[in-house]
């Protein structure tokens, strides 16, 4: 056969892989994976639209696995949730693995790597007491009573469950537990003590997990942890040069997330207390001040004081200065005490430390950062912008393909190639497409007539349009809201217009909602951002999307008010660049959730005028599929009860 690493042997072991899982040769998947292939070899970053349909998760795990096995060097695979990572390693990479080991010298390998903190620490759970009365999550009068019995019960059963797992992943709990109760049995990087000082070290959870990812071809981890790789001088992923990014749509916002920082009074007066147990007491009681000095100034601030600070407010600079030496102070009496177990220490003086940069960087408050104040009076600090972070140390030192099903905003890569970072000149974009035929298959139906949406609430004329719409599906409607108030002053009111049962975000789990909306024949379900990306529900329970209004985030978002104002001065427009990327994006991820097989049918539906009528209107529409577009409410209906004739013969 052809030589596995030219781009001819690339698309013959996809060839095989496909027909050894049942599956037709797709154009659009063929020409990812050579495309993926050739930019992996030649070294040249590619970003890759690949519409649902495509197999584009086979599409770059051939190539990988060719690149990893040239190179003798893992190729990183990353993701933005645990779903599409479960779904890579327990069943794409399994199956693939089967189906290339005949056309390849050796079984292609992989491993699923995660941040330390999503593993059980043996150390930790070796101190848990037997009984949930010897103080299991004691944490003072600050927690309600009530909710600190839940934690100590659930502790107790990931005790249990310690002496059961292989693996000691927290995704491979048979049942969830809260976050609190986790913390319970878990620490961050900085918190360990390390393999060699771990009474525990040798049959660490965590360590093992490391020791499966050296050496194998494909290692796949999430976002959070590419991210920490990327910001860390140490070794926190295998070595590595090739980097392929799936749900790339994601990676912003993710590495924003882990680079965000947060100070409460609650919190710091919580790790104070811990610091008292472990050999810091007179150090943690001046902390307590601190906190507590802080937390007057932050309330006697008012509502005036939430959202972004362009500067420290001067009743607030003392406190906080006061709190980043009393933090300094305290961390260091941990480092060199001995008092205590280790472990703990080591916990309370990394929670420490993370507080003192947070401070430092409020503190500072310079171009490079956001600071804002919340109205549950917490205090954040996050970068203004990751793309310089992004281009330095991931683009900079690797080769990355990025990947989704959304990422030609306006029907070009520009927006989110600036909002990584990627570096000019040294990247190509390629949209490979859909096996759907979005034009023959959806409509995208724009309520032109209706009223720009306002602050007070949903007109009745909006209601009326959307009573309408889900009475011609049959139900089979999936609602798109851009606030929870919004999803669930519609449910209400469908609730009284509609014999359909309409579920709402918020009445239970949102994947029990999802399975129950899957299930059945002519049910709604309502809800906010959670539903817009990630939803897959194929057949004929979904006919109908509504989108109640473009998406745009709120004026007085901290973060990206001040990514637009940078925009601004900068001579750009901070409105096309921030909000209408931000609302590109959601709508793409939206109206994507109609077609989801070849088979599917519907309209996607947008209450909100402003898409017809303003002139980012047709940029926003152009990043979503190309479906047959009407501003005609009859022709919608109508299409949409044609569709439950042929369906249901009714």
């Amino acid at each position: 056969m052809d030589d596995p690493a030219s781009p001819d042997g690339v698309e013959a072991l996809l060839g095989h892989a496909v027909a050894a899982l049942g599956g037709k040769e797709r154009s659009g998947q063929v020409k990812m994976a050579r495309s993926v292939h050739e930019a992996l070899d030649a070294g040249r970053h590619l970003a890759v639209q690949a519409g649902t349909g495509t197999g584009k998760s086979l599409a770059y795990l051939v190539p990988a696995i060719v690149r990893a096995m040239e190179d003798d060097e893992a190729v990183i695979v990353s993701t933005a949730t645990i779903a599409l990572q479960r779904q890579l390693v327990e069943r794409d990479l399994p199956r693939l693995a089967d189906a290339l080991e005949p056309h390849l010298s050796r079984r292609p390998t992989f491993a699923i790597l995660k941040g330390r903190n999503n593993y059980l620490c043996q150390n930790k759970v070796a101190e848990v007491p037997l009984d949930q009365d010897d103080g299991i999550g004691d944490t003072g009068a600050l927690i309600d009573p009530s909710a600190l019995s839940r934690t100590a019960a659930q502790v107790l059963e990931l005790r249990e469950w310690a002496g059961e797992t292989e693996d000691g992943d927290r995704d491979s709990l048979p049942r969830g537990v809260s976050d609190m109760a986790w913390r319970q049995v878990s620490v961050t990087s900085r918190e360990c003590v390390g393999a060699a000082k771990c009474p525990m070290g040798e049959s660490c959870f965590a360590e093992a997990a490391k020791a499966r990812a050296a050496g194998v071809d494909v290692v796949v981890t999430n976002h959070a942890l590419l991210a920490i790789d990327a910001m860390s001088d140490g070794l926190i992923l295998p070595e590595h040069s090739h980097v392929i990014v799936d749900e790339a749509h994601e990676l912003d916002g993710r590495i924003t997330s882990v680079a965000t920082e947060e100070l409460t009074a609650t919190g710091i007066t919580l790790t104070a207390k811990r610091a008292k147990k472990v050999g810091a007491a007179e150090q943690a009681a001046d902390l307590e001040d601190a906190a507590g000095m802080l937390q007057e100034a932050l309330v006697s601030l008012g509502d005036d004081g939430v959202g972004r600070w362009d500067e420290i407010p001067p009743d607030v600079g003392v406190p906080l200065t006061a709190l980043r030496d009393a933090l300094w102070k305290t961390q260091t009496a941990l480092a060199t005490g001995q008092e205590g177990d280790a472990t703990e220490r080591q916990t309370v003086r990394a929670a420490l430390e993370n507080m003192h940069d947070a401070a430092v960087r409020m503190l500072a408050l310079d171009e490079a950062d956001v600071v804002w104040m919340t109205d549950r009076r917490a205090l954040c600090v996050a970068p203004l912008t990751v793309s310089d972070l992004l281009r330095e140390r991931l683009f900079g030192e690797n080769t990355v393909v990025l990947t989704s099903a959304t990422l030609a905003l306006g029907g070009r890569f520009d927006a989110m190639a600036a909002t990584w970072g990627l570096p000019k000149g040294q990247w190509d974009g390629m949209d490979v497409g859909t096996p759907f035929d979005p034009a023959k298959s959806g409509i995208l139906y724009v309520a032109r007539h209706l009223p720009k949406p306002g602050r007070d609430g949903t007109d009745p004329k909006v209601m009326d349009e959307m009573a309408e719409l889900i009475k011609a599906a049959g139900g089979r409607t999936l609602g798109l809201f851009s606030s929870r108030r919004g999803a669930e002053a519609a449910a209400e009111e469908m609730r009284k217009r509609l014999p359909f049962d309409v579920m709402c975000q918020g009445d239970d789990a949102i994947g029990n909602l999802v399975e129950k909306f899957a299930a059945s024949e002519n049910s709604c379900l309502f809800g906010t951002l959670t539903l817009w990306q990630g939803v897959d529900v194929p057949g004929p329970a979904l006919s109908l999307v509504v989108i109640d209004r473009i998406p745009f985030p709120r004026p007085d978002d901290p973060l990206l008010s001040a990514r637009s104002d940078a925009a601004n001065e900068a001579g750009r427009s901070g409105f096309m660049e921030v909000s209408a990327t931000h609302a590109a994006l959601l709508m793409a991820q939206g109206a994507g959730r109609l077609l989801r097989s070849v088979d599917d049918r519907g309209v996607v539906a947008v209450l909100d005028p402003r898409l017809a009528t303003q002139r980012y209107g047709s940029w926003i529409a152009a990043s979503m599929p190309p479906f047959w577009r009407t501003t005609d409410g009859a022709t919608a209906r109508k299409a949409l009860e044609r569709l439950v004739a042929q369906r249901f013969g009714g």
